[in-house]
């Protein structure tokens, strides 16, 4: 069993978690309230390694056993933020456990979880009408939960994680587009409920000079981004990262700083390794031997993809600010090691993908 496991994938994911140390140094260590952020991410780093490995020699066939008790439990959580949970930057995301935590950071893969069970579970059932309306009530009852915290950037994750579930467990052509013409009538509706900053982020997407304060972290991400040029300035050499002119460095724009210390080389070599991780975890959902494994990588590739895309869209200023990390570079300890454990799921079906029984 323990030579299936993936080391190629186990040691990329490694390696970008060293360099989000790196670049979490250079991004905070001019800000004296931040200087240990480098040393807390080394932690979580170690943290999450063991939370990987521990991942992969769980049998990920027994999760089945969990799916339900997931899903009661992320609704819980989100229930519990939303009654006693703490606000920070006008978004009330945080549970007080002693530290802080966000719960939607672990619920990402408890939602995963849950419709890898409940779409393996009615694999030849899911194509009736009735069991795809399950699943998107299933599916609405967290993704309100967490738009109003307000969250908009998490919804669409969740959304575009289980859609992607959905549709590669397989669903007829004319129940996507009902889905697609639902969505269009349902958008008057969802645009009259949308937050200020919300709409101040759309309208900075669609013209940045009607509101040049908004727009002010994204331009500084593009003179970051160009000032990188081909190699870059060398690492914690950055002006537009140490002089503090571009904001939320170390989480939301890690990408800049890459891109303006390592250059279009070095950025293009983190991409490659991110992509190099999810090309694993594809190659690994075509390996399992259940639809179950099958799908909870899938989940798990599916949602690195979408924060990759979103985030390095949202520093080009092709996508607008939506607050997502970079997976396993941006600083984060909630973020980092359930992304972690996820990838340690995955590792469990690679190593178990050659046998069918619960030996």
């Amino acid at each position: 069993m323990i030579r299936h496991f993936d080391r190629p994938l186990f040691f990329s994911v490694l390696l970008l978690c060293c360099i989000g140390i790196a670049m979490t140094y250079s991004a905070t260590s001019t800000n004296v309230a931040l200087t240990d952020y480098w040393q807390r991410q080394l932690f979580f780093t170690i943290l999450g390694a063991i939370a990987l490995v521990t991942a992969a020699l769980f049998d990920y066939r027994h999760l089945e056993l969990l799916a339900q008790p997931s899903y009661f439990l992320l609704m819980v959580s989100l229930v519990a933020v939303y009654f006693v949970g703490e606000v920070k930057n006008g978004a009330q995301r945080w549970l007080n456990l002693g530290i802080d935590v966000q719960p939607t950071e672990a619920g990402k893969f408890l939602l995963i979880i849950f419709f890898a069970w409940y779409l393996s579970r009615f694999q030849d059932r899911i194509r009736r009408l009735p069991y795809l309306l399950g699943a998107v009530i299933l599916l609405l009852f967290p993704l309100v939960l967490v738009y109003v915290q307000p969250d908009l950037g998490m919804t669409v994750t969740l959304a575009f994680i289980s859609g992607t579930l959905i549709l590669i467990n397989g669903v007829r052509l004319t129940h996507i587009f009902l889905g697609l013409a639902a969505t269009a009538a349902a958008w008057p509706l969802l645009r009259g409920t949308l937050q200020d900053y919300m709409l101040r982020r759309i309208e900075v997407f669609l013209d940045p000079e009607a509101n040049v304060d908004a727009a002010f972290s994204v331009q500084q991400a593009l003179i970051s981004i160009g000032n990188g040029g081909w190699i870059g300035l060398g690492w914690a050499e950055g002006t537009q990262n140490r002089l503090h002119f571009l904001r939320v460095r170390h989480t939301d724009f890690i990408f800049s700083v890459i891109a303006e210390e390592l250059g279009f080389v070095g950025t293009v070599m983190v991409l490659l390794l991110l992509f190099f991780v999810i090309w694993r975890l594809v190659r690994i959902a075509d390996l399992a031997q259940d639809q179950f494994g099958r799908l909870i990588t899938f989940g798990v590739a599916s949602l690195i993809f979408f924060q990759t895309f979103v985030n390095v869209g949202m520093n080009l200023a092709i996508l607008p600010v939506t607050g997502m990390t970079l997976p396993f570079l941006s600083y984060g300890g909630s973020s980092l090691v359930s992304m972690m454990v996820a990838v340690g799921l995955a590792q469990s079906v690679v190593m178990r993908h050659r046998k069918i029984d619960f030996s």
